[in-house]
């Protein structure tokens, strides 16, 4: 296909945040870039200065809320006196500010509607974005369904399933995960959490699990690792005071997450909601680490039959998946070796491609009006 000029638009990437959202668009940029593209990318200036020369960075106030106008208006300005072939728009937040720079032809990706489907203001933004939206990605089927489901008026054509993918750097790493257990003073079985703290992550069902599971499995650990959001950080300062044996490590440099998920025995993501994809148990099983998730759909329909399901908020089911995948070898095996024919079909190859496609379909409906 020819060469673009794009600019994608994404308030937050990786280092600043190791959401699932921000990596996706990370990936993105490091593929189209890589296969000859010519691609910027605005984002905000959080808490690392880049050195890329093709990602640009607005100068923001770091804080909650007042972010917002500063980046508008930087991306507006910018847009204004750049033209693009292609501009993509990181959830709904990240498309406005194209919208509202008069850039009418434009996409966005929406990777979950969750809970913000019930707050008005922010149902009015999906719907705003989507309806405008030349095209729309989304990171699953389920999320593409439930905004046919949520506002009816959105022709289904434009609306393109593209999972996510993940890094090559997630592989198993044996040696260095045997030293940060001895590091960590761990002896026994490692359950492992990476991820944002929320309350609609299920970690309070995973800590009632782990206490359940440990009057079997004396000698098992818990691993918590993530920051907490706005609404959990009362919660989290709680624990971390209450339960002394849970290793609440917080933030997770991005080059070592890969030899923690190593290291565990089992990874368990439990959110009972607003999932669009569930990127971290997919990096887990990369990693040759087992994992017990939610049976929420959009896992059930991204991991297949490459994890254990748990029927969500039920503590003692959790606890009782935990005991037979640690007691029982046989299905513990089973599921690493399946998960190492799953994951080859998550490459940025495999996206880029398709998202390629996405653009060279959008462009031709362009040409066409």
């Amino acid at each position: 296909m020819r060469k673009l000029n794009i600019c994608l638009v994404s308030f937050k990437i990786p280092p600043d945040s190791l959401d699932g959202t921000a990596k996706f668009f990370k990936g993105i940029y490091n593929y189209l870039r890589a296969n000859g593209h010519n691609v910027k990318l605005l984002t905000g200036k959080w808490n690392y200065e880049l050195k890329d020369p093709n990602i640009i960075q607005i100068d923001i106030i770091p804080k909650r809320f007042l972010w917002i106008i500063p980046f508008y208006l930087g991306v507006i300005k910018y847009l204004k006196t750049h033209k693009f072939d292609i501009i993509h728009g990181n959830n709904p937040k990240g498309a406005l500010p194209i919208l509202l720079a008069k850039e009418l032809k434009f996409g966005a990706t929406i990777h979950d509607l969750g809970f913000f489907t019930r707050i008005p203001f922010e149902k009015r933004l999906i719907k705003f974005i989507a309806k405008r939206s030349m095209f729309i990605t989304t990171c699953s089927k389920q999320i593409k369904t439930d905004l046919v489901k949520e506002f009816p008026e959105l022709n289904p054509s434009k609306i393109f399933n593209l999972y996510s993918a993940i890094e090559e750097k997630f592989r198993p790493y044996p040696k260095k995960a045997k030293k940060l257990k001895q590091k960590m003073g761990l002896k026994g079985p490692v359950l492992l959490y990476i991820g944002r703290v929320s309350y609609y992550k299920g970690v309070n069902d995973i800590i009632k699990a782990y206490y359940l599971a440990k009057k079997r499995i004396r000698n098992l650990n818990l691993v918590i690792g993530g920051l907490p959001d706005f609404r959990t950080q009362k919660t989290y300062e709680t624990w971390r005071q209450k339960y002394k044996d849970i290793k609440f490590i917080g933030f997770v440099p991005n080059n070592q997450i890969p030899i923690y998920y190593s290291m565990g025995d089992i990874f368990i993501t439990y959110s009972y909601s607003f999932e669009g994809f569930g990127l971290t148990p997919i990096e887990a099983i990369a990693c040759g680490t087992p994992v017990i998730c939610s049976s929420i759909p959009v896992f059930k329909e991204v991991l297949q039959d490459s994890a254990k399901f748990v029927k969500p908020k039920n503590p003692i089911l959790l606890a009782e998946a935990i005991i037979n995948l640690i007691e029982e070898d046989e299905e513990r095996i089973a599921l690493i070796e399946k998960g190492k024919k799953y994951i080859t079909k998550y490459s940025w190859k495999a996206v880029g491609k398709k998202l390629e496609k996405v653009y060279m379909h959008f462009l031709n409906r362009k040409n066409d009006n």
